[in-house]
């Protein structure tokens, strides 16, 4: 993944935080609030996994890019920046998915 990508498009993102909801996506999605977010979250979800369930690799990655995007704006509409869910993938990284799930029982 390009860290550049991922960095471009959260300025972005946070830009659009101000800008007019009749004039952007996001800006619309900011404005309509937490709800409308999840809810979109969701629905590019669920059509990631049909994609991966019908077998079509394009489809799988157009919706998965909108998962991703969506996910974003879930991000930076609560004030999380991207960069702390790279530095949880890369703390993971060498742990089997074993042991990072025990340790989290843990705390």
């Amino acid at each position: 993944m390009s860290d550049q990508i991922l960095r471009r498009l959260t300025q972005v993102l946070e830009q659009r935080k101000q800008a007019d909801p009749a004039s952007s996506y996001v800006a619309g999605l900011y404005h309509k609030g937490l709800d409308a977010i999840l809810k979109k979250v969701g629905e590019e979800a669920t059509e990631t996994v049909i994609a991966a369930k019908g077998g079509d690799t394009d489809q799988l990655v157009y919706e998965t890019a909108d998962l991703w995007f969506h996910t974003l704006v879930l991000l930076v509409h609560q004030g999380v920046d991207p960069d702390r869910i790279m530095k949880e993938l890369e703390r993971r990284f060498g742990l089997s998915g074993l042991e990072e799930k025990a340790a989290r029982k843990d705390s």
